[in-house]
């Protein structure tokens, strides 16, 4: 009895060096219930955030806000006492203030140029009692320049704002441009001024007696960018509270 026997050839196929290395990696194991007790604990804590009105609440006796128990300032005592905050003003007004414009008692005393504030649109926190907190968003002009874009308006909590009232609204935003004094220019010091000398000299292939006299402007324009006033605002959150 004859036994036929066909043998196939199946090519063996070389795994590359990812594929070895896939291969050998465990598979990360999805932790469906961890992911969904992480999510919980985000909602729960968003959920109880403390609002404006607890963080910002002022005990006007003894000038201690409960939330955090932290005392004001001595200096602003005295404007806790007479001035108010923005939202005092907002929850007495018809549509919450829109189109009115808002300033500032320390504008007023550092700032011969109109600075205020017009409100375009109000977020009111429903929740807290006379509905005197939330937020606000409008456009500033400040020394007379208006900016281009709508923000949010920045420190609602202080006790300093006022309402300009509807008929002096024009006289208020006029503003008379003072002219700017002039750069004052000093000399340098001797050896930087030969170091400048000859190298300008050396520059333009001239002799140094011949080259006008370097002066330095005692006035410099430096443009800081948003990060630096955002670090400074976080940095006077974590130091101080807000009066």
């Amino acid at each position: 009895m004859h036994i036929q026997m066909s043998l196939h050839y199946r090519p063996v196929r070389h795994l590359s060096t990812s594929e070895c290395q896939g291969s050998m990696v465990k598979k990360k194991r999805l932790r469906l219930i961890a992911e969904m007790a992480r999510k919980i604990r985000a909602y729960r804590e968003l959920k109880n955030r403390p609002q404006d009105s607890q963080r910002y609440a002022l005990d006007y006796d003894t000038m201690t806000r409960p939330f955090t128990g932290k005392k004001l300032p001595v200096l602003a005592w005295k404007d806790v006492r007479q001035e108010t905050r923005l939202f005092t003003l907002l929850a007495g007004m018809r549509m919450f203030g829109v189109g009115r414009l808002f300033t500032r008692k320390s504008w007023l005393d550092e700032h011969t140029e109109p600075c205020y504030w017009k409100i375009t649109k109000v977020k009111v926190d429903y929740t807290a009692e006379n509905m005197d907190h939330g937020k606000a968003w409008g456009i500033l002009t400040f020394k007379g320049n208006e900016e281009s874009g709508e923000r949010e308006v920045d420190k609602v909590m202080y006790h300093d704002w006022r309402l300009v009232p509807k008929h002096e609204e024009e006289v208020f935003k006029r503003c008379e441009p003072v002219p700017e004094p002039p750069v004052r220019y000093a000399r340098y010091p001797p050896l930087l001024r030969a170091m400048i000398l000859a190298q300008q000299a050396k520059q333009l292939g001239l002799d140094a007696s011949t080259i006008p006299e370097p002066s330095l402007p005692l006035k410099q324009d430096v443009l800081l960018k948003n990060e630096y006033f955002r670090n400074q605002g976080e940095k006077n959150k974590q130091e101080g509270t807000p009066v």
